[in-house]
């Protein structure tokens, strides 16, 4: 025997070898195994997994990702109480000796700044917008807000892979990869899992990266992860043939390579392998399905004037919310927008303005625009940043001027559509939008709560990995957000 194929047959081989028969267990109620072979073909599961509870209310999720921290105070969370008190000091109760960053801890003061920006009441719900997102107003009774979100991590990293994939260490499954998982696919052509990335946005500060693991499998099989489209050029990364190859020639090619590889699976029983031949399929039977669902033109000119001016620009939040329209009605399951540029430590007036600027027409048209498919009922929206802001100034503040440091012990989430009922505030804070002090919701209950939207019980849905049995909301308690719910 060769010493590669003894290692691959009796040492790390046999491991995954084992890890791939435990999937296969997990994956049937019944615990009986599916075959090899049948883990090549990423297609929808014929059986419901021990996890699905059979109440799924919605089929698909539309993920609105604000990276860098929304400003609550100035958003959805107003706090009339200190219009009173510009420049006065937090009081130390309020804070009573909770964390700051590294930028904040070297200030002698934290001075109170209040938002600058008025708060009216909208829809038959009375629910409180701040003027920088009129459009998003008029849709206030299809919206859940939840305003009592907490979070374990004050960095942007950390909190943006917890909120991603249920932990602050990077290298964990993210929630669309989980979904994927869990539930399987609706489209064959296309993948269960899409990221877009705006290549535009109003805020040129303080930009915070996005790193592929927000999106990727962790352990979970490769094929779960997220897949990015591209804003300009090839949709997909080498998707394209490339020159003097036609579609007879890549199949030919395709088919031979699938024959070896299924030889090799059958010889070792490497779970990748399967992974790999499900992806080349999907990629081959891609070529034909993404050019037609990436091309806008065939949109109406009154369902693009819902997005907004920025619509027919790639890259824009606008032509990515109409895209993620488009992709859900293909039945693409799990959809995640990422904008950046909302970390404002300064000048938060004038840049948090070009950031509503760039959403709140769009947030409003991907509402209507379902709605008005039948596909709102059956389609989650959530929209949301890793964090809050505190109600304390960083750096200069004057009467028109200021920014906010990280806060991660309250924010602002909403959700539309999916069975969430519309025209509900949940949750509430103290009077600096400092503590929760009413219904706190830790970001693992809004993942738990997405995940059961989905017909998904997230303390079942699990996957085997060094020793452990992984799930998207840890070991810590996590609860479904169940009066938000219709």
């Amino acid at each position: 025997m060769k010493r590669r194929d003894f290692v691959n047959t009796c040492g790390l081989g046999a491991i995954v070898s084992a890890s791939m028969m435990n999937e296969a267990f997990s994956a049937s109620p019944s615990g009986a195994r599916k075959s090899t072979a049948s883990s090549t073909v990423d297609s929808p599961q014929t059986q419901s997994p021990r996890w699905t509870n059979g109440s799924a209310r919605a089929k698909r999720v539309i993920y609105l990702f604000m990276a860098g921290g929304p400003s609550q105070i100035d958003l959805f969370d107003p706090k009339p109480v200190t219009l009173g008190m510009f420049d006065k000091d937090l009081p130390s109760s309020i804070r009573n000796g909770q964390r700051v960053t590294n930028m904040t801890a070297g200030q002698s003061r934290f001075p109170i700044a209040p938002s600058i920006f008025r708060f009216s009441k909208h829809g038959q719900s009375g629910a409180e917008v701040s003027e920088l997102l009129p459009h998003l107003s008029s849709v206030v009774d299809e919206i859940a807000f939840v305003k009592s979100v907490h979070t374990d991590a004050i960095n942007h990293d950390p909190a943006k892979t917890i909120l991603c994939t249920g932990s602050q260490l990077p290298g964990m499954a993210s929630i669309g990869a989980w979904v994927s998982y869990g539930i399987g696919g609706l489209n064959e052509n296309l993948p269960n899992y899409i990221v877009l990335n705006c290549a535009k946005w109003s805020g040129k500060v303080n930009v915070q990266g996005l790193y592929s693991r927000l999106w990727g499998s962790g352990s979970l099989p490769a094929k779960h992860q997220g897949i990015t489209f591209q804003p300009t050029g090839t949709p997909v990364l080498f998707l394209d043939n490339p020159p003097g190859v036609n579609r007879s020639v890549r199949r030919r090619m395709l088919d031979l390579t699938r024959d070896l590889n299924q030889h090799h699976l059958q010889a070792i029983g490497d779970p990748q392998i399967a992974t790999t031949i499900a992806q080349q399929e999907m990629a081959y039977r891609m070529q034909d399905s993404v050019p037609e669902l990436t091309d806008l033109s065939q949109e109406p000119d009154h369902v693009r004037a819902l997005y907004g001016p920025e619509v027919d620009e790639p890259g824009t939040f606008a032509h990515n919310c109409l895209l993620a329209r488009r992709m859900v009605e293909k039945d693409v399951r799990f959809v995640q927008i990422f904008h950046r540029g909302w970390d404002h430590h300064g000048n938060l007036p004038s840049n948090l303005r070009g950031q509503c600027g760039d959403i709140d027409e769009a947030c409003k048209g991907l509402i209507l625009d379902l709605k008005q498919r039948g596909l709102l009922d059956e389609t989650l929206i959530v929209w949301g940043g890793e964090f809050g802001r505190t109600i304390f100034c960083q750096g200069k503040l004057t009467q028109n001027n200021y920014g906010r440091d990280h806060h991660p012990r309250c924010t602002t989430m909403w959700m539309a559509g999916g069975g969430i009922k519309g025209g509900v505030s949940y949750g509430k804070t103290d009077d600096f939008s400092y503590n929760v002090t009413e219904n706190p919701v830790h970001v693992r209950d809004i993942n738990a709560t997405i995940l059961h939207q989905l017909g998904i019980d997230h303390n079942l849905l699990s996957f085997p990995s060094n020793g452990l049995e992984t799930r998207l909301t840890g070991v810590e308690e996590a609860f479904v957000v169940k009066d938000i719910l219709a």
